[in-house]
């Protein structure tokens, strides 16, 4: 069956376009092969290459920031481990997130949040000249002077939590929205967890746009392998 959108497609174009819509929307596969009248073996099937697709996509439209840039760090993982504490205790996975603000965020997962772990993501996705960045107190931002960066620290250990322009506010804000759409999952596994991550990232970079209309002109001149 031709399809513009979906090589060696079984399903017609408008079929197609309703799985898209569906999972524009964020609806889960199994819900979305019922309500689109489509097998859910195929649901999952277009399910995961529109995310590999928009994972693409995020790394296309990652650039250097420059400017007003916020960073932290977060776990994603079990909620907790009994008699484990600390940074990241039990099987939690690190997380760095940047945001430009005014502008887009990028993320990606770290082996720890280390200092090494960190400043070598900041080094590479944000430019010293014109820069200031926001984080929190944790001790390994320490040296983004030294590194040719503008840089101003929320202690929120302090009861610190906004002072002006010096919050961090726009990255918690993402890490909100990332945890409550991975929370709906039910758990993701290691190897899977890069690529949710991204779409996080992409849905959240686009949250005003029309993902629909973004997503159907990519395909109209790149179809789904």
């Amino acid at each position: 069956m031709r399809n513009r959108y979906l090589a060696h497609a079984r399903i017609s174009e408008a079929q197609f376009r309703e799985i898209l819509r569906l999972w524009c929307a964020d609806v889960g596969a199994l819900t979305a092969s019922k309500l689109g009248g489509v097998n859910k073996n195929t649901t999952h099937r277009i399910y995961g290459l529109l995310r590999a697709r928009v994972v693409q996509l995020a790394e296309a439209e990652s650039a250097p920031f420059t400017g007003s840039v916020e960073v932290d760090e977060s776990y994603f993982g079990p909620r907790r481990i009994r008699g484990l504490r600390g940074r990241g205790a039990g099987r939690k996975v690190a997380v760095i997130g940047l945001l430009k603000r005014g502008g887009k965020v990028f993320c990606s997962p770290v082996m720890d949040c280390s200092k090494a772990e960190l400043m070598g993501v900041i080094k590479g996705q944000v430019i010293p000249a014109g820069s200031t960045i926001y984080t929190d107190g944790w001790r390994a931002y320490d040296g983004l002077v030294l590194e040719g960066y503008k840089h101003y620290r929320i202690h929120h250990h302090q009861n610190q939590f906004a002072r002006g322009r010096r919050h961090i506010n726009g990255i918690e804000s993402f890490w909100s929205f990332a945890k409550l759409r991975l929370a709906k999952l039910r758990g993701v596994r290691w190897e899977h967890f890069y690529d949710h991550l991204k779409e996080t990232e992409w849905r959240f970079n686009h949250r005003h746009d029309n993902l629909f209309s973004l997503l159907i002109k990519n395909l109209s001149s790149s179809p789904l392998i």
